[in-house]
């Protein structure tokens, strides 16, 4: 006789251990407990369904019960609850939702998928009506609804994440007033704030309103919500109101039963995801992971690593002893024609946990410039001091996002060095790269740093290096230099830059930059050579904070 294996929880973890067990144990008996109506659906769809991308439901729809159960052989039981596990019994209690019908059920293993749930603050008037989460696909629906048949003018999304942002996307293309709210000084908090802001401004000039550093403290009207109060006393008219402020592991059930939870809020798992009860496994958005890069205990609420984890657990029951060597938070969101993908760790998580990092900015072209379509991205890599090994990438642009992330992704999942990037052999030929690839330059300009052939500063450090004596040089041209000004700044650019070393005093220090930092970054070498003290504005006037 086969394994009894009862899985909570059927979207993206559970399916996935369902039917990898299903192909590697064809006599085990396998039970599916959903407590919601659909099981594998694409949450990851659900903003584009809301906004009318994706015109029909059943898009969203991986698999049904019906479908997947009569591939698979899995008793697939939706609408139904567990609400206890006894492990000393090895049993679950479960609540039929339809019928009211309680029942217990008794288990070989058990694998909790419970997900997260989204993060509702606790201020007056967030029960009301016109309220919602984006959570599952009845979510979607009621929202959708809401949107077409309501007269809803002015939409007010609160939380600038992954989800807040796509949401308010979708409301933006349905033609209506859209205002974010953020109570952190920044959106997109997965990005550090230089690149934050590059989104931002593209995204505003679509339309979207931004309020950064303030947050709701009342939603007021009834029977629904017409206007939302900040903290900064702020009001603004809301038809509808939607939260994206996040997601918090579901672990009640898993806290009843007596298992450990880690320090993040997540399921306490080990190396091949077992919970502290060696027959009670767990997987996705509910679990504590390794960091990939640091090995540090984090949360990782993603759908390709909780498929990923579903998948290993499956093994691990099956007797193939297979290991998640942890979460590295690869992830990207389009917004209008925009990409922002990131992978690996930002530099506010890194300064956290204590790590030293170096980094450094590209803005290279998609592809050859003398090929039509090419547009610019921009790159930020972070780095380690000692070996370049890459700790993390960030990328903002509009074609070849994804394939300039994937590589770098890849390159850290195989703990490669900035030299590594720069030995990569990746396609090209014009419409579709450069012969030095996006990713190369990266590499070479992270190796230029490393190898001491230039030393960048930050924007940030700009002015109080000035007020110790500094002096901050635009290498640009004359033309670039009048439409683009930066304050303090004298022009020299660095096609005369030899000729006009006399205009620079040898004993002070001299920032150079120019528009995306190549330009500067010869004129640093130059002048290095010469003698001259000198340190690159890192990523030029395209990262400068007041720049147009």
């Amino acid at each position: 006789m086969g394994k009894k294996i009862v899985i909570v929880g059927g979207v993206a973890a559970g399916a996935s251990a369902a039917a990898r067990l299903r192909r590697l144990d064809e006599e085990a008996e396998i039970i599916m407990f959903e407590r919601g109506q659909d099981i594998s659906f694409a949450n990851c769809g659900l903003p584009y369904y809301i906004g009318g991308v994706i015109t029909k439901k059943n898009r969203l729809l991986v698999q049904t019960p019906r479908g997947m159960s009569r591939r698979f052989n899995i008793d697939i039981r939706v609408l139904t609850e567990v609400q206890q596990i006894i492990p000393a019994e090895k049993r679950v209690v479960a609540h039929d939702l339809a019928s009211g019908e309680k029942y217990s059920e008794s288990y070989d293993y058990l694998v909790l998928c419970p997900g997260a749930n989204p993060v509702i603050p606790d201020i007056p008037g967030v029960n009301r009506p016109n309220v919602y989460t984006v959570r599952n696909i009845p979510d979607s629906e009621k929202i959708k609804a809401h949107v077409e048949l309501s007269d809803v003018r002015n939409v007010v999304v609160i939380g600038a994440g992954f989800i807040g942002m796509e949401m308010a996307e979708m409301m933006q293309l349905r033609e209506l007033n859209v205002t974010v709210v953020e109570a952190s000084p920044q959106i997109l908090g997965v990005l550090d704030p230089e690149m934050a802001r590059l989104v931002e401004k593209y995204v505003a000039l679509k339309g979207v309103k931004f309020i950064t550093g303030d947050m709701p403290v009342e939603l007021q009207g009834d029977p629904a919500v017409n206007k939302v109060v900040l903290k900064s006393g702020t009001e603004l008219p809301a038809d509808l109101v939607i939260l994206g402020i996040g997601v918090r592991p579901e672990t009640w059930l898993a806290e009843q039963a007596g298992l450990a939870i880690g320090e993040t809020g997540g399921i306490l798992v080990d190396e091949y995801l077992r919970t502290s009860d060696p027959f009670i496994f767990a997987a996705g958005d509910a679990i504590q992971v390794k960091d990939y890069v640091t090995g540090y205990n984090t949360l990782v609420p993603m759908a390709g690593p909780a498929n990923r984890q579903g998948w290993v657990v499956a093994n691990n029951i099956a007797g193939r002893n297979i290991k998640y060597p942890g979460s590295q938070g690869t992830g990207i969101i389009k917004l209008m024609d925009m990409v922002v993908a990131v992978t690996g760790r930002n530099e506010k998580t890194l300064k956290s946990w204590g790590i030293d990092y170096l980094t450094c900015h590209v803005h290279p072209n998609s592809h050859a410039t003398y090929y039509p379509g090419a547009s610019q991205m921009t790159i930020k890599l972070i780095f380690s001091k000692d070996e370049g090994k890459v700790l993390g990438a960030q990328v903002v642009g509009f074609d070849n996002v994804d394939k300039a992330i994937d590589s770098l992704a890849t390159a850290i999942r195989a703990r490669m060095t900035v030299y590594d990037l720069q030995d990569l052999e990746l396609a090209y030929a014009p419409p579709f790269s450069s012969a030095k690839t996006p990713v190369n330059l990266a590499g070479y300009a992270a190796g230029n740093i490393l190898d001491g052939l230039v030393e960048p500063v930050r924007w940030e450090e700009v002015e109080s290096r000035l007020k110790a004596g500094a002096v901050l040089v635009d290498v640009r041209t004359e033309e670039e230099f009048d439409s683009m000004p930066v304050e303090g700044a004298i022009n020299l650019p660095v096609d005369d830059l030899r000729n006009k070393l006399d205009q620079l005093p040898e004993d002070q220090e001299v920032l150079a930059f120019c528009q995306v930092g190549l330009r500067s970054y010869v004129a640093n070498r130059i002048l290095r050579q010469k003698g001259f003290k000198v340190k690159n504005i890192s990523g030029g006037y395209k990262l400068y904070p007041k720049g147009k």
